[in-house]
């Protein structure tokens, strides 16, 4: 007999609940009733049952067959992906379907491993000087099959309950959505607990499902799911379909279960995290190698007096399973950074307490002022997508960093590695491009409180970059192998043209490319780009297109008033004094050199490449100090901040902020 079949034989005689499903039901009856209920789900809803083979459908028969309650299994599933099926393309983690079922080797077989750039992740030449060696970070080795942890491969598991393959639990929803549902009532069976009807009896289920190993991640995620379930959610997927779930209000699971599940305590030793999330200290080392040498990060009294500001907090993506990841931050010889989330539940690990300053950015200047946070993610892949549970805990611990040191939550203070500009025009071309136009920053600052909403008219000065992500897909070459397209997936990210035409050209970046080339539609290109949340200063308008000034130039996007790709702000901008024909645009905010002591070398003050003209504007971000943290030794009674007379404005130049010294411009309104 099959494990399905015997699944299906031992299964309890129906029976119902108020605050559930029917267990097993039997015909078109029950079908009926379970579907009322999740079609009801929402005040827009009908109580009609779902066409056969919809999503909604697919969930409430999978349900059925494995005996879960509806509300769990679409709970799970919304924390997973939010009921996306992504084509059947894996996530970052190599999770496939509404599930998040995984199967790393094969995501990793058909999108290997990649490295964004050669950047030096500490980005201060001062201490390649003393030790001869810049802090390059080389490419980690995704581990083979062997080592793959389980929760890398429940593909597996799934077509062992389910006697499905492993290829329609990747590709077909239906059958992900059944795999999902069998792993759970495998986990309810396993904790010695019947197929009940109840939702509440699920909580150790669910924490098992989340793959975690440690008691208090496993609560957190599982806190989550019966969260969704509580609030209900109501979603149009990325495959076009309604999905509901009907809120449960006073929902109180059984979470005690949890300590059955015999899964360690984490050491939150010295973590600095919200009580929202499960923290744990797995610190960095910081060691001395001899001559000068040291690693992996810098100790400092941020925001003490003699140490500098935390005023910016940077997104990463991992480039490595969080195994390796793990592994990578303890080693002395590489790079580090503050915190590490991982994908499956989002528990999150503390390496580098916030005073102190890690090696993750490409430019010291940003580093010394910033927080990292690496998000598990190890594949190009077709799709690039990353699970909710990653999304909600990552921006907890925003919320919380930018409420510790008055962090404003907007998108030149909460930036991805990809907006942290080179130090100098040699640097460009290596720094990192992660997360990526697939990271969806709509959301994440759903999530934080702070959607990116419309200010002022349609022809104010500035917009914000704003397209709706799940129909926004534009062209990316490169995920899996060079110059080949990408699977259509969407995007916040849009393409910009020299003129008001698809047809046209993609604007120039002579940082990126010296010579002169062509920008691409490349995944990793950056030369054409702006991503949701991004303010520019308006240059022009023609029909269904917009102009915006983007590194000293015009650049247009098709942003049409049925479908907008960006919405209308008020914010300040700036423009070179009366009399300026250009003034340099930099990549760090360093005093001049009349402010350094004797005993501290100057550092040099090193324009781009590129030209702000006159006439141009661009939106104003932060107004600071020239500063430089000097720090390049292992002995921390020397490291000091130098502070100069001279001022610098952030702004929004291209993808990547860039800085302006203060007495080149002068700053107005938008409209204006």
């Amino acid at each position: 007999m099959s494990l399905e079949a015997a699944l299906q034989r031992s299964a309890p005689t129906p029976v119902r609940s108020g605050r559930g499903r029917v267990t097993r039901t039997a015909g078109a009856v029950g079908s009926a009733a379970l579907l009322l209920s999740l079609v009801s789900a929402a005040p827009s809803a009908t109580a009609e049952q779902p066409a056969a083979g919809s999503l909604q459908g697919d969930f409430a028969a999978a349900a059925d067959r494995y005996g879960v309650p509806d509300s769990v299994l679409l709970g799970v599933s919304y924390l997973q992906s939010r009921w996306d099926t992504h084509s059947g393309a894996p996530s970052v983690t190599g999770g496939y379907g509404p599930m998040h079922l995984t199967d790393a080797r094969t995501a990793l077989a058909e999108a290997p491993h990649h490295s964004h750039g050669t950047e030096d992740a500490r980005g201060d030449t001062s201490r390649a000087v003393r030790t001869g060696a810049p802090d390059t970070v080389r490419e980690a080795v995704v581990p083979g099959n062997a080592e793959l942890p389980a929760r890398l491969r429940t593909v597996d598991r799934a077509a062992k309950l389910t006697g499905r393959s492993a290829e329609s639990l990747r590709q077909d929803p239906a059958a992900n959505i059944q795999g999902g549902a069998a792993l759970l009532a495998d986990a309810q069976r396993a904790l010695g607990r019947p197929l009940s009807a109840d939702p509440a009896d699920w909580y150790g289920a669910v924490a098992r499902f989340s793959g975690a190993d440690d008691s208090a991640t496993a609560a957190t995620y599982a806190n989550d799911v019966y969260a969704v379930i509580r609030d209900g959610q109501t979603r149009t997927t990325d495959s076009g379909q309604r999905v509901a779930l009907r809120a449960t209000p006073g929902l109180a699971p059984d979470t005690s279960q949890v300590s059955k599940l015999g899964l360690r305590r984490v050491d939150a030793g010295l973590t600095e995290c919200p009580r929202t999330v499960a923290c744990e200290w797995i610190p960095a080392p910081y060691e001395e190698f001899g001559e000068g040498d040291y690693g992996n990060h810098d100790k400092a009294q941020r925001p003490r007096a003699g140490s500098p500001a935390i005023n910016s907090i940077v997104i990463h993506d991992t480039e490595a399973t969080w195994d390796t990841t793990l592994k990578l931050v303890q080693d002395p010889t590489y790079v580090s950074w503050h915190y590490s989330l991982r994908s499956s539940d989002g528990h999150i690990a503390q390496h580098v307490p916030l005073k102190d300053v890690g090696w993750h950015a490409g430019n010291w200047y940003v580093n010394s002022t910033s927080v990292g946070l690496e998000h598990e993610g190890f594949l190009v892949s077709p799709d690039a997508w990353y699970t909710e549970a990653m999304y909600r805990t990552s921006s907890r611990l925003v919320r919380y960093l930018a409420d510790r040191y008055d962090i404003p939550l907007d998108r030149q203070h909460i930036i991805g590695h990809d907006n942290v500009p080179g130090t100098t025009a040699s640097t460009i071309a290596g720094m990192h491009t992660d997360p990526g136009p697939y990271w969806d920053w709509a959301h994440y600052f759903e999530l934080l409180g702070k959607p990116f909403k419309a200010a002022g008219g349609r022809d104010a000065g500035a917009v914000t970059i704003r397209p709706d992500y799940a129909s926004n897909q534009p062209l990316y070459t490169g995920c899996v192998t060079a110059g080949q397209a990408c699977a259509p997936h969407g995007s916040g990210a849009v393409r910009l043209h020299t003129a008001p035409d698809a047809a046209s050209p993609l604007v120039k970046d002579i940082g990126l490319r010296p010579g002169g080339g062509d920008s691409t539609t490349g995944v990793n290109d950056l030369g054409a780009r702006a991503s949701t949340g991004q303010q520019y200063a308006v240059a022009g308008r023609e029909g269904d297109w917009t102009a915006i000034w983007y590194l000293g130039q015009k650049a247009w996007f098709h942003n049409p008033r049925s479908a907008p790709t960006a919405v209308s702000a008020q914010e300040r901008v700036l423009t070179p004094k009366a009399g300026l024909a250009e003034i340099p645009v930099y990549g760090r905010a360093y005093p001049e050199a009349a402010a350094y002591p004797a005993d501290i070398p100057v550092q040099a003050i090193s324009p781009f490449p590129y030209k702000l003209l006159a006439g141009q504007k661009y939106v104003v971000g932060d107004r600071v100090p020239g500063a430089y943290y000097f720090a390049p030794t292992f002995d921390t009674t020397g490291h000091r901040v130098v502070k100069g007379e001279e001022e610098y404005y952030e702004i929004q130049f291209g993808h990547r902020v860039a800085y302006v010294k203060a007495s080149d411009v002068r700053v107005l309104p938008s409209g204006r």
